[in-house]
């Protein structure tokens, strides 16, 4: 009878190895599971997932296509323009010359202001250059042959037309709505140039304009004649 003690107590010890067993287990699993999860995640990180990375990847390739896009429309608007630093529009004719024996005035003032062509001291005739000045009157044409026939031009109509046309976001500024009209600005800068376009969107009132921007920096809307 002295012999029972040992006998429990080694069955005592013996049951507790399987769950002891089962404890470490237990662990392994969770342990190979944990780098199971991190290996499915390898393409992203855990705080952004591989599908978010994708994602990102995406938006930053459809964004260089459309400045891409953008910079290929620029120069096919000033495509067989002048390429020359000179600012300013073809130097205006000279004034013609009075025929033999007559007078060059008339003696009215308001007739001859007519008659002699005054080189211009301000504005886009002067700021701009060659390359700008002739690629402006093409961007004038496209842009309001596109909003002439809307009809009801809200800001997302007209920002809509000026992105088919290839205008991207980040170039149109203070597009508002006042009445029945829509005006905006388009940042047109490139190669060193100032060029840009005031539109006013009424249907067939529509109104575009080249305008001149800052030569450097961020784009700042010029003062508005009207």
């Amino acid at each position: 009878m002295r012999s029972t003690p040992a006998i429990v107590s080694m069955v005592a010890r013996s049951t507790r190895r399987p769950g002891l067993a089962f404890a470490v287990t237990a662990v392994a699993v969770l342990t190979l599971a944990s780098c199971g999860t991190q290996k499915s995640g390898a393409a992203g990180s855990p705080s952004k997932p591989a599908d978010a990375v994708g994602a990102q990847h995406t938006e930053a390739a459809a964004g260089s296509e459309q400045q891409a896009a953008f910079a290929a429309m620029l120069d096919e608007m000033a495509k067989s323009c002048p390429t020359g630093a000179r600012s300013g529009p073809p130097v205006p004719p000279e004034a013609p010359e009075a025929p033999e024996g007559e007078p060059l005035s008339s003696g009215d003032p308001a007739t001859d202001a007519l008659v002699t062509p005054i080189a211009p001291t301000a504005g886009p005739e002067v700021e701009l250059n060659a390359r700008d000045w002739c690629a402006s009157h093409r961007h004038e044409e496209r842009i309001a042959q596109g909003l002439w026939e809307l009809k009801d031009p809200t800001p997302a109509k007209v920002r809509k037309i000026l992105n088919d046309l290839g205008y991207l976001d980040e170039r149109i500024h203070d597009l508002k709505q006042s009445g029945a009209t829509t005006r905006f600005f388009i940042d047109l800068r490139s190669k060193g140039g100032r060029l840009c376009v005031d539109g006013s969107a009424a249907g067939e009132e529509t109104v575009v304009e080249k305008c001149v921007a800052p030569e450097t920096g961020p784009f700042t809307p010029p003062e508005r004649k009207h």
